[in-house]
Formats: C-alpha cells, sequence, structure tokens
C-alpha cells in the first residue's frame, strides 16, 4: 500500500478539525494556544504534500513561513498569557475581560 496525496490530505483534514475542537470548545487559554498551533500544523501538512506531489516547491517555502508566525505566535501568546495570569490570577479564557474595569 503506498500512500497517496488522499493520506495526507485525511490526516491535515483530522488534525485541523481537532484543533478546531478544542479551540472552540474549550476555556484554558494556554490549551487555546495549544489548538491553534496544531490547526498551523494541519495546514502545513497540507502545504507540503500539495508541494510534493505537484513538484513545486512553493508549498515547503511557505510551510516555513507559517512556522515562523507560529513561534512568534506563541511566543506572544504565552507573554501575553502570563501577564493576564499575574493580574488576573486566571487563565479561564471565560473569566478574561480586559475591557472591563
Amino acid at each position: 500500500m503506498t500512500v497517496g496525496l488522499e493520506h495526507f490530505l485525511i490526516l491535515s483534514a483530522v488534525l485541523f478539525s481537532i484543533g478546531l475542537y478544542g479551540a472552540l470548545a474549550k476555556r484554558n487559554a494556554v490549551v487555546i494556544l495549544m489548538c491553534i498551533e496544531i490547526m498551523l500544523n494541519a495546514v502545513n501538512i497540507a502545504m507540503v504534500a500539495f508541494s510534493r506531489y505537484s513538484h513545486i516547491i512553493t508549498g515547503q517555502v511557505f510551510a516555513i513561513f507559517i512556522m515562523v508566525v507560529a513561534a512568534a505566535e506563541v511566543a506572544v501568546g504565552l507573554a501575553i498569557i502570563i501577564t493576564i495570569y499575574r493580574s488576573r490570577g486566571t487563565v479561564d479564557a471565560g473569566k478574561i475581560d480586559l475591557m472591563k474595569w
């Protein structure tokens, strides 16, 4: 049995669905960030798979850019979460209302 493009796309869709469910259903801000990372990795898998099977390097270049953006997102997101935790004492997304006093 050979692994084809459809296998990678199914894996990518499953990972994206898991990440989307986690980002919408969970309340912990750290878990929400991890689910967003899962979604970005699913997009990377799809782009690299398309790049591999179409013999165009553009998908792999975009995947590298997505990894750089994901690393920056984690750094900024964790800094924001740590700041919110220090001031509010919680990382529950339902209780974080920065627009209210």
